[in-house]
């Protein structure tokens, strides 16, 4: 049997980092890990190739090749996934969907008759009866399960099929599951509300194959709540780590995400900075703590957050956060009160997004039964779209979201967040840095470019020359914060013209002008 599994193109969103990872000669930040774990669960004698359309072109000799096409996607790569599917529909190549994407979409979309096999839900559970069924010459076309199967048997990915350097770094998951649950969070409905977690032999095991590839650097640690386990961590997988790391002269810096509860708890902090995490992404969501209540966010809920930000910072993390606009219990001033929280805290890379309604989740069965559930839903929070009516006038809440972004990327608030950020963080004193060749390279670009060409470049000639004065051993990573703000302010120029009118279409509009229309009458 002949595989090829393809992991369809990413749409160029603030979360691609497209724009700053030419200047160190990078096609993507990541490789496909659902796939590459896939590829390792398929049988050993079945030939096997890996296409990410991300980094590679996909031509019609690699979908010829094949026997099966073994697709994986997220919500944001659908276009491209249809255009895969299409492909393969003319080449007669049979296909074998599944991922976020095919899981959630199918259940509302009666569009997948041309797949040849929809393997959804969690690959441990699904997987193993397809390739039963497929030996028996009698597969099914759908194959789902509610089981939450144990991943402490999830073999170590197939990281062969990959190029590593393409990529600006690797990743690995520890756990599935997160125990809180937000309205408009689709991971519970994914992955289910109880953490698992792999072994701590387990985690060796992953560190240890991307080592032997050649694997140094930045390494991504996937989970949607790292810490949704705290007492495994502190008791088993951080000084499991600790140790293997050290042997080893610190080939890794671990980027993970969790909630902010992270900051009361001083010795998991401790034990993850010394394991070799430095930076952690944050859900905050809101600075309105009536639009926290709204969505269940409890470990934000009456706390003070800006300060529980600059905790972690002063344990030596950078804090990246998400943020959202578009409750229905945002205020007028959600806009202002936004910025004036991003700026104060000191979260250099704030990801701001229009609120969507995934699919299953508390939220999109609420908006349902409340009349407001829009088609689409792109996943992509550049086109400005949204899959329900706002409370909030929609071209109110479109500029306001436009407003925040174009100025907390701006240069100026840009570089003043920097700043804030540089006071606060405390970066592991005994941690040292391999410099690299691309990095040194990607300096020079960054002088040229943010430096003479771009606007702005008095900005940077300024943060640079504060941080060399004050911050000397941050230079490095304000360096590589300027050249995600160009990133983030090609995307920002790319979609911020389009005229609000322009986002809706016919169908749209007349839903909302329903809507209203009922609201007017007491409906």
């Amino acid at each position: 049997m002949k595989i090829l599994l393809v992991s369809p193109q990413y749409p160029d969103t603030f979360w691609s980092f497209k724009h700053a990872l030419k200047f160190i000669s990078k096609k993507a930040s990541f490789p496909p890990l659902g796939l590459l774990t896939v590829a390792a669960m398929l049988p050993d004698e079945w030939e096997k190739k890996l296409v990410d359309m991300n980094t590679t072109t996909l031509t019609d000799k690699d979908l010829k090749w094949a026997d099966y096409v073994f697709i994986g996607a997220m919500v944001v790569q659908q276009k491209s996934a249809w255009e895969v599917i299409d492909r393969c529909h003319k080449l007669n190549t049979k296909i074998v969907a599944g991922g976020p994407f095919f899981t959630i979409a199918y259940k509302k979309d009666s569009g997948f008759d041309i797949v040849d096999h929809l393997v959804l839900d969690e690959a441990e559970a699904t997987l193993p009866p397809f390739l039963e069924d497929l030996d028996k010459g009698c597969a099914k076309h759908v194959y789902t399960s509610k089981e939450r199967p144990d991943i402490t048997q999830t073999p170590v990915p197939l990281w062969s099929l990959i190029n590593m350097k393409k990529y600006s770094s690797m990743n690995i998951q520890y756990s599935r599951g997160c125990p809180f649950n937000c309205e408009f969070c689709d991971i519970i409905i994914l992955n289910g509300h109880k953490p698992r977690t792999k072994s701590k032999e387990q985690m060796l095991a992953e560190l240890e194959a991307l080592y032997q590839q050649g694997c140094r650097g930045g390494l991504f640690i996937v989970d949607d709540n790292f810490i949704g386990n705290k007492r495994k961590l502190k008791a088993e997988i951080l000084p499991a780590i600790i140790q293997w790391m050290k042997e080893r002269k610190h080939p890794f810096s671990f980027l993970t995400e969790a909630s902010l509860n992270l900051a009361d708890d001083e010795e998991l902090m401790q034990l993850m900075v010394e394991a070799g995490f430095d930076t952690v992404f944050v859900g905050i969501e809101s600075p309105n703590e009536e639009s926290l209540i709204e969505c269940n966010k409890i470990p934000n809920k009456g706390r003070d957050l800006v300060a529980s930000v600059k905790k972690i910072q002063n344990h030596g993390f950078q804090v990246m956060g998400g943020f959202i606009v578009g409750f229905d219990s945002d205020p007028l001033s959600i806009f202002r009160s936004q910025i004036n929280f991003i700026q104060k805290s000191g979260i250099v890379t704030a990801m701001v997004g229009l609120l969507i309604a995934p699919p299953e989740t508390r939220l999109y069965k609420r908006l349902e039964k409340e009349n407001r559930i829009l088609p689409g839903g792109s996943g992509d929070n550049t086109d400005f779209s949204t899959n329900f009516i706002p409370k909030m006038n929609y071209e109110v809440l479109v500029n306001g979201y436009k407003h925040i972004l174009d100025t907390i990327y701006s240069p100026k608030y840009y570089c003043e967040r920097i700043k804030t950020f540089l006071k606060e963080y405390k970066p592991h004193r005994k941690r040292k840095g391999k410099l690299q060749f691309c990095y040194v390279r990607a300096f020079f670009k960054s002088m040229w470019i943010l430096g003479i060409k771009e606007k702005g470049r008095r900005y940077y000639w300024k943060l640079l020359a504060s941080t060399l004065l004050r911050h000397p051993r941050s230079f490095a990573l304000t360096v590589t914060f300027a050249i995600q703000a160009f990133h983030f302010r090609k995307v920002f120029e790319k979609f911020s013209n389009i005229p609000v009118k322009d986002m809706l279409d016919r169908g749209i509009t007349k839903k909302i002008n329903e809507s209203e229309e009922l609201a007017a009458k007491g409906i």
